[in-house]
Parts: C-alpha cells; structure tokens; sequence
C-alpha cells in the first residue's frame, strides 16, 4: 500500500512539471512607440502644438518621454496644468490629434536593429502585430509606412477595446493572428506593457532602449530583459529549439 501510494504521488507530480514546459514562440506582438519606433520628438510636437493653441507652457521631450504609455488622453491630460477644466482638457486633446494624425511620421524613426529583427523573425515564420494604446490611426498609419511588409496586425486605441494594461489589445491581436497566449511573446518599454503581459497570461520582454529604464522596468516586475533587437530574435529561436 505504501509504494501504491508513493506511485500515484509521482505519476502526480510528473504532469505539471511536463505541461509547465514552455511552447515555442509562434507569435511576437511589439507595443509601439519606444519599442519599435523611437516617436518621442513627434509626440512632444504635437503636445506642445497643442498647448501653445491653449497659451499653456511648453512641455520638455523628456517631460514627455515621462508622460507617454497610457494612451493620448492620459498624456494630454498629464500635460496641461494642474486644475485645467475637463472640457478644456478635451479641447486640448482634440488640438494633440489633429495635429499628430497630420505630423506623426516627420521625425518618427524605427530604432536601430529593428528591421534587421523583424526580417529574421518573418524569415522564421514567426506572425507579429503591433498593440499601442495610441489612435487607431496613427498605428495604422506607422505600420504602413514603415512595417508594412512584416507586421500585417495592427491594434491601436479603438472604441469598444480597453486599452493597456487591460489585456484586452493583446486579445484582438491574438485572435486576429490565429495564435493562442501562451504561443506568444509581447515585447515592450515600459510597466504598462510588462503589466500588459502578465494580464495577458503572454510571456514578456522588456527593452532597454525605450522610453523607460530598467530600475523602472524591474520594479514593476520585468524579468527578462534585451538591450538590443536581435535578441529578441534568439529568444524566439531558443524557445524553438527547445520544443
């Protein structure tokens, strides 16, 4: 009786420790801006265009960089003075849209590494799509103008869709790429997207490049950590060797 029931408390063990073996990566999904696209001087443009409209102080870059993450209502509304009016914050949002639509391509850069990264990763096979709380249009309008031919998902602010963290962006692109969660890496700079991920049940990379820094990123519980492109090309390869 005694080994019967140290049997059946191996047999038990076993399985979790089989199905915990992580999959391979079929899927990338990239948040946007400071990840794969350095946006900051055309963002700060717009905020700043939108703010002289309103004769408020000029915002740094830097100031901005601080600002960005939660979608451009939250930006906006960290940007004008403590106190502004609700309406007055609306109007100022409705100048920042206008103007970046217009303007969000003029100074907008991949970053270094990113198209070599993006080649490889489609030369794999790996799908990938974009997941930003930025407008539907100007993540529309930024994956065609420079991700065209690798990235063919492209999930901005919209109506209906909760934006990050709520994992609800990451859902829409794992839908519309045929992929399951944990088939998927999400890559990104900043705490909302590595709390994205963990909301998600998606596994997480966090750069270093972005627009956030690593005691940052470790403080909200980043664990895994790239500080240039292409490895994140060799997590996906080491994920598939390993299967």
């Amino acid at each position: 009786m005694a080994f019967a029931a140290h049997y059946e408390l191996f047999r038990g063990l076993r399985k979790p420790l089989f199905f915990m073996q992580q999959k391979p990566i079929r899927a990338v999904l990239f948040d946007l801006d400071g990840t794969l696209l350095n946006t900051i001087d055309d963002l700060a443009a717009s905020v700043n265009h939108a703010l002289a409209a309103q004769r408020f102080a000029q915002r740094t870059v830097d100031e901005v960089r601080r600002m960005v993450g939660n979608g451009v209502g939250r930006l906006v509304a960290r940007a004008v003075p403590d106190g502004t009016p609700h309406h007055v914050v609306e109007q100022t949002l409705a100048l920042f849209r206008a103007h970046y639509v217009a303007h969000c391509t003029e100074r907008t850069r991949p970053y270094d590494g990113i198209d070599e990264l993006l080649a490889t990763l489609q030369s794999r096979g790996v799908a990938m799509a974009i997941v930003s709380n930025k407008l539907q249009a100007g993540v529309t309008e930024l994956r065609q103008r420079f991700f065209a031919h690798a990235v063919h998902v492209a999930v901005g602010e919209r109506e209906g869709v909760a934006r990050k963290p709520h994992p609800a962006m990451v859902r829409v692109a794992l839908a519309e790429l045929g992929v399951e969660a944990d088939d998927a890496l999400y890559v990104g700079d900043s705490e909302v997207d590595v709390a994205t991920a963990r909301a998600a049940g998606v596994r997480c990379a966090a750069v270093l490049w972005g627009f956030r820094d690593e005691a940052c990123l470790r403080k909200h519980g980043a664990t895994q950590l790239v500080d240039s492109p292409m490895q994140i090309a060799d997590i996906v390869a080491r994920s598939q060797s390993s299967s």
